[in-house]
């Protein structure tokens, strides 16, 4: 089966990104196929690179990008709710005239309509709150 999962959880503030990386493994394990994940919300604070959690936390960014390399998965942050906070990739830094770029390596920057493809191709959409 292939599956979609939409995370609107920030890292370490709620459940909802550790919860959908848990999933996100068990489904793999289980045969089935990751189409995408899309981060929305203050969900898209799981793709910042400047992402620094004490060591006695579990580090998610770091997680997130070793299941993307291990399956070649795509971690999509929604551009829209990634500008708002203040988490921009190095084309988009250079677009907006920002000094620096924070979007984390293995995440991509796409708008809405990434979703909206996802779900219309995917037998299950699965969202993660937050």
């Amino acid at each position: 089966m292939k599956f979609t999962l939409v995370v609107y959880g920030a890292p370490h503030a709620s459940e909802g990104a550790a919860s959908a990386l848990r999933f996100a493994r068990a489904l793999l394990e289980a045969g089935h196929s990751l189409y995408r994940v899309f981060f929305y919300g203050d969900g898209v604070h799981n793709g910042s690179a400047l992402a620094a959690p004490p060591q006695d936390e579990q580090d998610l960014l770091g997680q997130w990008q070793r299941l993307q390399q291990a399956h070649n998965l795509d971690l999509v942050v929604c551009i829209a709710a990634a500008q708002r906070r203040g988490l921009l990739s190095e084309s988009e830094a250079s677009r907006l005239e920002k000094s620096a770029a924070n979007l984390a390596t293995g995440f991509t920057l796409a708008g809405l309509g990434q979703l909206a493809e996802a779900a219309a191709v995917c037998e299950r959409v699965v969202t993660f709150g937050g």
